[in-house]
Parts: structure tokens; C-alpha cells; sequence
């Protein structure tokens, strides 16, 4: 049992104390992740690794990652690949125990002949609608086969002449014989192959015929040496067929337990792999690792961190019961991270011209800023200054209200690090009427760290020199749905955010960022938080925006 802990035990925890406590499985703790291969994973699957990870790692056991690889059609290669990197990225260490169902396809099969010979399987020649129609409803017994009556050697032959491949898809299924009176719908002689003549992804063409999940998985743990089977809510209704599969194979004492724990749900957020794929194929987002996805590898590269994936699960915890997490305490988790961690940076991302007419033509000042005031370690950088700089345009306004702290005609603000400058007069352009160039003049005596520094002025605006800035696009991601609730009402689509992607073109960056690679991190002063994406390159920088720099989650806990 550990002692001490740092935050209460969670109830998976209490229940593996006691596992331990009473030498179940000679107290062993052994966990695993497995996904099926027919998606790119979101972050309520690393919600699932963290935990899985995090409990063989206090415990110090073991954790698998496999692949539960059972339907053919829907899995590609590609989400394998995809899913090994997310695990990995995560910190979950797997070491040599990757494994897939596939691997056992001949030992589940061995099993199901046993389980015929047994009496307790059967060869249905009925159609999946009948079947289910059979099923009948949570009150109301179903309907027994008129096949589930068949002596254990004609369904031994029947399944045998199953994987020959004598039939075709749908012609044939085995099926548990379990109680078709049972209140649990998944209890009622639920199907355990199916016949499905599609080329696998590792064993080619050997099968035509396909163990269910059901059936697979719970055969898969207990192969593995499973202790813990944890998984989310909606299986828990699958449990009890879990066990009774069990019981068809167990040889030893030892045998894997099912603990389901909440599921995590998101707030503006769609979880479900089915609705991300549509989103996919139809073209609502650029790709399974789009920023404004939810899936690990779109959070990767839009800039979250696993660490602060990790310290959002520990603030969410493990609940034994579904609810809705507001996105803002992922949002804050991130910045969290990222406070602690990123580079500061100088960046304008709508450009507008300032000349202060009293500075030196051609003098160019370095000015050292600190890299990032949160890490003592992390040293400064130097600026150039010159007559010309860049701010943002909305940081001027003609006629501003009272409580406008920034820039308008005969307002002093101080440049950060730099100079405290007041606008003298300004252009229009003549086309647009918009704002075109601004003219200031500077204080000689104000540089921040001198003496006359000391003078106080109410803005602090950040800017680029335009002598040395380098241009860059900017991604500016919001919330990929408009409610907070998106998969409400009869068409989740309707509410995709129209203006979830915006790019800036002709944004002015510090000299400093050219050589940065992607997955570099930075906080951009007084905008937030910014990623160099994977499309970057020397000749076109591409910035994504990750989160604001506002925090409404510390703001509604007082912070």
C-alpha cells in the first residue's frame, strides 16, 4: 500500500490498495492503453494514458500498449503509427510490451472452439437485423435462436468451415450462449466472430473471420498478464460479459479486474472519433493534427505541451460519475506551463508605422530585456532600437476614451524596454482612411534602466524595430464550435465557429526569431502564446497562436 500520499486517494486507488492489501494476482499491478487503430487519439484517450501510466508507475508495475486490431475495415497503419507517437509524447513508457489483438487471434480462436465444445457458443445462420431484432428491449426477454440449440459438433464444424472461408460476410456469426432474459442487452448471447473477408494490416488475408471486441479484449488482458482493466463509463455495462468471458478460459487464480472511471467531456468540444473523422473527410478542418482539433497530435502542434496535458488531467481528477470540464481549465493549464516555461517575444501582428522624429537618423540602441521573468536562469536578449518602429494599430486611437492607456495624438506612453514617446501627429491613408503612420517624439532621458526611467506613464506597448523585423505569418485559432454544448440539437455542424481560423500575413517579428524551428514556444508580450507550426520554414516563418493570453479559469477562481 503507499503511504503518504500527496493528494487523497481516487477510488481506483482505494480499490487497488486493497487488491494488494489481500494479495490478489500475487500483488501485482499491471496496466495497459488499448486503443483500437481506427483513429488518431483526442485528449480524453491521454486523459486515459496519463492515468494507466501513472498508476503501473506509482505502483511500480508494468503498462502495455496494444492495439485491440479486430476490424479490418476501418484500421489503417497510418493511426498506428500516429497513435505510438501520441503515447510515446506523453511520457507513457511501454518498454518491450507492445502488442496487438491480432497477436492472439490464434489463441482467441483455439478458446472459441472450447467454449463451443463446452456448449456455451453456437453457429447463428441468421441475419444481423433478425438478430437484433431477437435482442429485445431492457424490460422485455429476447427471443433464443432456433439455432442456439445446435450440438456442440455441428457448430465446431460450422465455425471450422467459418474461417475456411465456405461463407460469405453476414452469412454466419458465432454467438455466446449466455441468457437471452438477461436485464443486461450485452448478456443476450452476444455475438462473438463475425465473417468478414478484409485484408488485415498484420496478418494479411489468413482470417476471414474476426473476433468482436467484446470478446478480444477482456481474452487479451488476461493473456497479458493484466491486473487492472481500466476503462471509461460506458463499459461498465460490459463488465459483466467481461468476467464471464473470463471465466470460460481462466486456468489459474489469476484473473484482470474491470474499473471504469468518467469519461472526460469538454466543453465547445466534439470527443467522438466518428464526428472527428467526419470533420476530416468533409474538410471543416485541414487534417487530423489541425490545431483546433482536439486530438493529441492537433494540441501537439498547436502548442500545448504534454506537461501541461498532464497537470490538466491531475486537476480534473477521477470521477466516478460523467460530467461536462469547462475548456478554459485546459486553456489555463497551458498557460500555466508556459508561463513558467516560454521564451518572451516581441511581435506585431497588425503593423502600423511609428516615427519618432526626434531620434537619431541611422543610430541603432540595443536594448536588453530579460528572456523570461518567471526563470532567473533564463538570461536576456538585446533589441535594436531605431527612428522607425512598428506597434499595433489598435494600440492608437484619433480620439480615445479616458480609460484608453495606450497611444492617441499628445498621449505618452513608454515603449517596453525601451523609451517613453508621445505622439505628436499621425496619417490617414487616403484610400482607406485607416491609420497609416503615426509621429512621436521620445524622452532621451526615459530608457528603461536609466535614471529618468523612473518617470511614470500609464501604457506600456510592445514593438518591433522596422529596420530589423522579420516577416511572419500568424495563425490566430479560436474554439472550433460556437456552443458549449456542439453535439446538441440534430446536426452538430451547425455549429462550427465560421471564424475559428484566421491568418494574419504581414506580421513584424523581433530579428531574434529567425532561426527558430517548429515546436519552438514562445509568449509573444501582451498577446499570448504562440507556437512555431510544422509548415514553417527559412523562408516563410508560420506562428500558431495557442491560447490568449487572458485566463478566464484563474479569473472565476479568483486568481
Amino acid at each position: 500500500m503507499i503511504e503518504n500520499e500527496k493528494h487523497p486517494l481516487n477510488f481506483i486507488e482505494t480499490i487497488i490498495n486493497e487488491d494488494i492489501k489481500e494479495g490478489k494476482n500475487a500483488g501485482r499491478v499491471h496496466t495497459r492503453f488499448p486503443p483500437e487503430p481506427n483513429g488518431y487519439l483526442h485528449i480524453g484517450h491521454a486523459k486515459s494514458i496519463i492515468l494507466n501510466y501513472g498508476l503501473a508507475k506509482k505502483y511500480s508495475g508494468k503498462f502495455n500498449l496494444r492495439f485491440d486490431d479486430t476490424n479490418p475495415t476501418k484500421e489503417e497503419q497510418e493511426y498506428v503509427d500516429s497513435i505510438m507517437e501520441d503515447v510515446k509524447w506523453l511520457g507513457a513508457d511501454w518498454e518491450d510490451r507492445l502488442f496487438f489483438a491480432s497477436d492472439y487471434f490464434d489463441q482467441l480462436y483455439e478458446w472459441a472452439e472450447k467454449i463451443i465444445l463446452a456448449g456455451n457458443a453456437f453457429v447463428d445462420d441468421q441475419s444481423a437485423e433478425i438478430i437484433s431484432e431477437q435482442r429485445g428491449t431492457p424490460t422485455k426477454p429476447g427471443i433464443e435462436s432456433p439455432f442456439r440449440n445446435r450440438t456442440p459438433e455441428e457448430n465446431l464444424d460450422l465455425f471450422r468451415r467459418m474461417k475456411a472461408g465456405e461463407f460469405q460476410n453476414g452469412e454466419r456469426v458465432l454467438r455466446a450462449k449466455v441468457d437471452m432474459a438477461s436485464p443486461n442487452m450485452h448478456m443476450r448471447d452476444p455475438v462473438m466472430y463475425r465473417i468478414l473477408h478484409a485484408h488485415h494490416h498484420r496478418t494479411g488475408d489468413k482470417w476471414c473471420v474476426y473476433p468482436m471486441y467484446d470478446w478480444a479484449h477482456g481474452e487479451s488482458d488476461y493473456l497479458e498478464g493484466i491486473t487492472h482493466s481500466v476503462c471509461t463509463l460506458e463499459f461498465e455495462v460490459h463488465r459483466p460479459l467481461y468476467d464471464w468471458f473470463v471465466n470460460q478460459i481462466q486456468e489459474t487464480d489469476y484473473r484482470p479486474r474491470q474499473i471504469e472511471f468518467a469519461r472526460l467531456n469538454l466543453s465547445y468540444t466534439v470527443m467522438s472519433k466518428r464526428k472527428l473523422l467526419e470533420l476530416v473527410k468533409e474538410r471543416y478542418v485541414n487534417g487530423w493534427d489541425d490545431p483546433r482539433m482536439p486530438t493529441i497530435s492537433g494540441l501537439r502542434r498547436r502548442g500545448y505541451t504534454s506537461e501541461s496535458l498532464k497537470l490538466f488531467a491531475d486537476k480534473v481528477g477521477v470521477a466516478k460519475r460523467n460530467n461536462v470540464i469547462d475548456v478554459a481549465l485546459l486553456e489555463h493549464s497551458i498557460r500555466e506551463d508556459l508561463n513558467q516555461k516560454a521564451t518572451r517575444a516581441m511581435a506585431v501582428l497588425d503593423p502600423v508605422k511609428l516615427i519618432i522624429a526626434n531620434y537619431p537618423d541611422g543610430l541603432v540602441e540595443e536594448m536588453e530585456t530579460e528572456n523570461n521573468p518567471e526563470d532567473k536562469d533564463a538570461g536576456t536578449r538585446n533589441l535594436p532600437f531605431s527612428k522607425e518602429i512598428y506597434i499595433e494599430k489598435n494600440d492608437f486611437m484619433i480620439d480615445p476614451p479616458r480609460k484608453f492607456f495606450r497611444l492617441g495624438p499628445g498621449r505618452e506612453v513608454r515603449l517596453k524596454g525601451a523609451y517613453i514617446i508621445k505622439c505628436e501627429d499621425y496619417k490617414l491613408n487616403s484610400e482607406t482612411g485607416e491609420i497609416e503612420t503615426i509621429y512621436c517624439t521620445y524622452d532621451p532621458d526615459s530608457r528603461s534602466g536609466m535614471e529618468g526611467s523612473k518617470r511614470k506613464v500609464k501604457g506600456t506597448l510592445h514593438w518591433v524595430s522596422a529596420q530589423h523585423a522579420i516577416d511572419a505569418e500568424v495563425r490566430l485559432f479560436d474554439r472550433l464550435f460556437i456552443s458549449e454544448s456542439p453535439e446538441d440539437g440534430e446536426d452538430y455542424k451547425t455549429n462550427i465557429n465560421p471564424g475559428s481560423l484566421k491568418i494574419l500575413e504581414n506580421c513584424k517579428l523581433e530579428p531574434s526569431l529567425k532561426t527558430v524551428s517548429p515546436g519552438d514556444k514562445f509568449q509573444f508580450q501582451r498577446l499570448g502564446y504562440f507556437c512555431v507550426d510544422l509548415d514553417s520554414t527559412a523562408e516563410k516563418l508560420v506562428f500558431n497562436r495557442t491560447v490568449p493570453l487572458r485566463d478566464s479559469w484563474a479569473k472565476m477562481r479568483g486568481k
